[in-house]
């Protein structure tokens, strides 16, 4: 039986495109979210096909996203950060603290980080996502930790079923 999860790379290899700011800021940002209560995955697929940073969950099931941005450019030259608002009851931006809080889209949280732990400067405003996408969005999380768990424990058992 073909199942669908086949088409979902839930667990996308490597890139190797993020820069360590951008791995630091990641790792900072997942502590800070840890601490709030959420439990967070990186580089989540989204049903549009685009992939979040970082996306967190907590036990009443809210769900925020948090787009990572490690330099002035590295905000110009994205534009796909709208896309994510459909995903998400929050959205915020987690960037260092050498980038000015000002140049950051307004309506989206902002979060100060760097390889140890962040700051929450300032809170994203709540836009309720639908039922719909709150479970498709909830499901697709937990899929793709559940893999990637499962593939730390067996790599070899999960080789053909994703190539």
């Amino acid at each position: 039986m073909d199942s669908p999860a086949r088409n979902i790379a839930l667990v996308p290899p490597p890139d190797r495109r993020q820069s360590e700011t951008a791995l630091a800021i990641a790792r900072g940002t997942a502590r800070l979210l840890r601490s709030l209560g959420f439990t967070c995955i990186s580089e989540l697929p989204l049903p549009s096909g685009r992939r979040a940073d970082l996306v967190a969950l907590n036990e009443r099931g809210e769900i925020w996203i948090v787009e990572i941005k490690s330099s002035v450019e590295d905000l110009r030259a994205d534009q796909k950060w709208h896309e994510y608002r459909a995903h998400c009851d929050r959205l915020f931006f987690a960037f260092t603290q050498d980038l000015p809080c000002e140049i950051f889209p307004e309506g989206t949280g902002l979060i100060i980080a760097d390889a140890y732990g962040a700051h929450l400067q300032c809170e994203a405003p709540e836009h309720k996502i639908a039922a719909a996408t709150r479970k498709q969005m909830t499901v697709r999380f937990g899929m793709a930790a559940a893999l990637r768990i499962n593939r730390l424990v067996d790599p070899q058992g999960h080789a053909e079923f994703w190539e």
